[in-house]
């Protein structure tokens, strides 16, 4: 089964050596996952203040700028990963570095027959 593990933490959470040091740990544990045949996506996302929301309300369309919630943790990026059940998924998220520092929220993927298949890396 697919899960998205979401990746959130508070603004300010780690410092710049700390978010690098994050990042090289979170390429292993990619390249751990993919050499076990687990790995389907993963990406950091830019700061909150870069996001933009967009809405459609009686058929007119609503841009803001920032996130849709307000909220102190805030979605800082993702994994997307194949686990046999939510156990496993549960074991990768606790190998996720960001974990440490804020919280990962486990989703299982509901697969829509139909949809084109993602790009390969």
């Amino acid at each position: 089964m697919k899960y998205m593990l979401l990746i959130y933490m508070e603004d300010g959470a780690l410092n710049e050596a700390e978010r690098e040091h994050c990042y090289v740990e979170s390429t292993q544990l990619a390249h751990d996952l993919k050499a076990s045949g687990q790995y389907l996506g993963a990406s950091p996302l830019h700061p909150v203040s870069t996001a933009t929301s967009v809405r459609v309300r009686d058929g007119k369309r609503l841009v803001t700028d920032g996130p849709f919630a307000e909220t102190r943790e805030h979605l800082g990026g993702y994994y997307l990963v194949e686990a046999k059940d939510l156990d496993g998924a549960i074991g990768i998220a606790a190998r996720i570095p960001g974990a440490r520092v804020g919280t990962v929220e486990i989703r299982p993927v509901i697969e829509i027959p139909g949809l084109p298949e993602s790009k390969e890396n």
